[in-house]
């Protein structure tokens, strides 16, 4: 039991996970929380990256668990989308080795099946084939389709779901509110269950503070990304922690809990101890 609580899934941010003794415990389910453009995208993609990286490698600690699978779940955009970004944004040799280590999961047509969006702009094939397809659903509820997806992720992966924000401005609302946050309760328990790491990406401002604290509650882990005011008409991109379950404690101990961001071609996403930002 002792070495399987010393286990961590790195993040592939090497200036951040020494910082969490080497990574994230396994089976945590993490929001990241952001403004526009602070770093909560490029945190995600620099792990992808360097997780890619690792794996190929295999140079992984003796106390580092490196996720079996990498699964990316997205309700709006397209794979090809998500890797030119990664590819036009850091490190364009990375784009076939992401394409074939990731497995993505598009559940556009069902988003925009309940949408006013014309099917020729997100779909293929002919109207009949579409409704045939959308017929043959067990459930057209998105949150189904989803912990259908889920279901089928091996133990030990990663998991990130781009983004929270598609999905959850509707479902926070009235009666559904209910059932959205049972959903991310429920994912919570299967994470565990099956030692899976999830990644919640979610613009904050698009929903009001108290929707934002019920999810944030629902989680492990809330990372916060936000823009700080550095002074001659400078901005810096602050991360901090709000919770960390189990590693929060260890974290204030040694006073690790905001950082400074930068974002570099060549580096991706690093941080640094915002106590030397002036």
């Amino acid at each position: 039991m002792h070495d399987r609580l010393q286990l961590r899934m790195p993040t592939g941010i090497a200036s951040l996970d020494p910082v969490l003794d080497g990574g994230v415990p396994p089976g945590s389910v993490v929001l990241l929380l952001g403004e526009h453009g602070a770093g909560s995208v490029e945190f995600v993609q620099t792990s992808l990256m360097n997780l890619s990286i690792l794996k190929r490698s295999e140079t992984a600690g003796e106390h580092l668990l490196l996720p079996e699978s990498v699964a990316y779940v997205t309700f709006t955009r397209m794979q090809e989308d998500i890797l030119e970004e990664i590819a036009l944004s850091f490190n364009p040799g990375l784009y076939e080795q992401l394409e074939t280590g990731i497995v993505f999961h598009d559940l556009s047509e069902l988003y925009f099946d309940a949408s006013i969006v014309p099917p020729g702009w997100y779909g293929e094939g002919s109207v009949i084939e579409r409704l045939q397809k959308k017929q043959r659903r067990e459930d057209g509820s998105i949150l189904a389709e989803l912990s259908r997806v889920l279901d089928g992720c091996p133990k030990n992966s990663l998991v990130i779901l781009d983004s929270l924000t598609d999905i959850a401005p509707p479902q926070m609302e009235g009666v559904r509110r209910h059932a959205f946050v049972a959903f991310l309760r429920g994912l919570q328990r299967a994470a565990k269950r099956r030692n899976t790491t999830v990644y919640l990406l979610l613009t904050s401002g698009i929903l009001d503070r108290s929707q934002e604290l019920e999810i944030a509650d629902c989680v492990d882990a809330t990372i916060l990304f936000h823009w700080e005011e550095a002074g001659a008409q400078r901005r810096q991109r602050v991360m901090y922690f709000g919770k960390f379950r189990g590693v929060m404690p260890r974290l204030e101990d040694r006073d690790l809990v905001r950082f400074a961001v930068s974002i570099s071609a060549t580096g991706g996403f690093e941080v640094r101890n915002i106590r030397v930002v002036v």
